[in-house]
């Protein structure tokens, strides 16, 4: 990824993130104990996080149902999280900065350069490479997620 298009967040400014959010809208949150769209959102929801899953088959994810959408949430966001293949973050970012979320956090491997592209003007604040959960517990915020049994 070039340098232009995403650049390494300090660490106030990961605690920052953390900080101010209480909405996470994961895209492609699972059901399936052990896929990353699953425990690194309910880690996330253990730690006092409203996680709002998105995932088209619907249903309900962690407790909450689940919005085939991110237009299709009826609260605001603060963070999207994504769990999608790159070929879908440019459409994931382009909604992501419609409905006004301020950050979006592409799991590692999620990202692109044209979704980078999409929001660099949007205001919105992109996080690349990273996991969410991980930078938590890495930041002491919390004990991290832990691998499923």
């Amino acid at each position: 990824m070039p340098d232009s298009l995403a650049k390494d967040p300090t660490r106030e400014e990961l605690l920052r993130i953390f900080g101010r959010p209480k909405t996470i809208a994961v895209v492609g949150a699972s059901t399936s104990v052990g896929k990353p769209g699953h425990d690194i959102p309910l880690y996330l929801q253990s730690q006092g996080y409203r996680i709002i899953p998105v995932n088209p088959r619907g249903g309900e994810i962690l407790g909450a149902p689940a919005f085939a959408s991110l237009r299709d949430v009826d609260v605001p966001i603060d963070i999207v999280e994504v769990f999608r293949p790159p070929e879908e973050a440019e459409a994931i970012a382009r909604e992501a900065a419609a409905v006004g979320a301020k950050v979006l956090w592409f799991q590692t491997g999620t990202d692109s350069d044209e979704a980078l592209r999409a929001v660099a003007d949007s205001g919105i604040t992109v996080i690349t490479r990273r996991c969410m959960g991980v930078t938590h517990g890495m930041l002491g915020l919390g004990p991290g997620p832990h691998p499923s049994k």
